[in-house]
């Protein structure tokens, strides 16, 4: 059902939330638009201005290892900024409430956990921006030591003390996905009896897969994006509208 109006996509929402035990909230870039955090394949996105850099590319090369920390740090303002929007909030409240035992993104924002939501229950399927790993030994790195790092040394990306590359704690292009997460990943959507897929385009494979698995295992599905996705057919319920529009109802308090 693709609801007509902003009314019954409450209504309808708010229906499906009541007889949910277990609901697994799946999220995208789409949820964080209202925060100031541009997406990525939009018009207006990310990419248009700066195609993103394959793994392969920043391991290979000095040159784009430097060229992402300075895309990361022209960036880092719009990030420390940030604050969780109506959509963040509303989850949020769901988990306190007790209906949404953890949840599922691809976000690397970081705005779950400042909505209230416990690390532990968070599953970061393409990482996390806020922080630094080696690549090596996986030491990790708070951004301001490497800003320090690198303004010191004239704009190049440092490296860890046992001579791996430092990179944001994220999922690149060509990066092998985190297996746990992955695999925490499958084992909450096998288990879930509603899935909400939350401001994702859902075209990102093997995370774009968890959707129909979840409807594939008995939960009912539903979609909220302003576009639509391939996935619509398949969902109980699909709202094209404002994310924090259609879940501020369910802010608590």
């Amino acid at each position: 059902m693709i609801t007509p109006n902003l009314a019954t996509a409450i209504s309808e929402l708010g229906g499906l939330i009541e007889d949910a035990d277990r609901i697994l909230p799946f999220t995208g870039a789409g949820i964080s638009t209202e925060c100031g955090i541009p997406d990525f394949r939009s018009p207006c996105g990310l990419w248009i201005k700066n195609q993103p850099i394959p793994f392969d590319v920043f391991m290979a090369s000095g040159e784009m290892r430097d060229e992402s920390w300075r895309r990361r740090f022209v960036m880092e303002e719009i990030f420390a900024k940030a604050k969780p929007g109506r959509g963040h909030r509303a989850l949020a409240s769901l988990y306190r409430a007790g209906k949404v035992p953890a949840l599922l993104t691809q976000n690397i924002d970081n705005l779950h956990q400042d909505s209230g939501i416990a690390t532990q229950d968070i599953v970061e399927l393409h990482g996390n921006t806020t922080y630094a790993l080696c690549l090596e030994c996986e030491t990790r790195y708070e951004l301001s030591w490497v800003r320090e790092k690198f303004d010191t040394s004239g704009q190049h990306a440092p490296d860890c003390s046992c001579g791996g590359h430092i990179k944001t704690a994220t999922v690149s292009f060509g990066q092998a996905m985190p297996v746990d997460a992955m695999r925490r990943g499958e084992e909450l959507t096998r288990h879930c009896d509603l899935f909400l897929a939350v401001g994702s385009s859902l075209v990102v494979w093997p995370a774009a897969g968890f959707p129909p698995m979840a409807k594939h295992n008995g939960a009912a599905l539903v979609i909220i994006n302003r576009e639509p996705t391939e996935f619509d057919a398949l969902a109980d319920l699909v709202v094209r509208g404002d994310i924090g529009d259609v879940l501020a109802p369910f802010i608590a308090g």
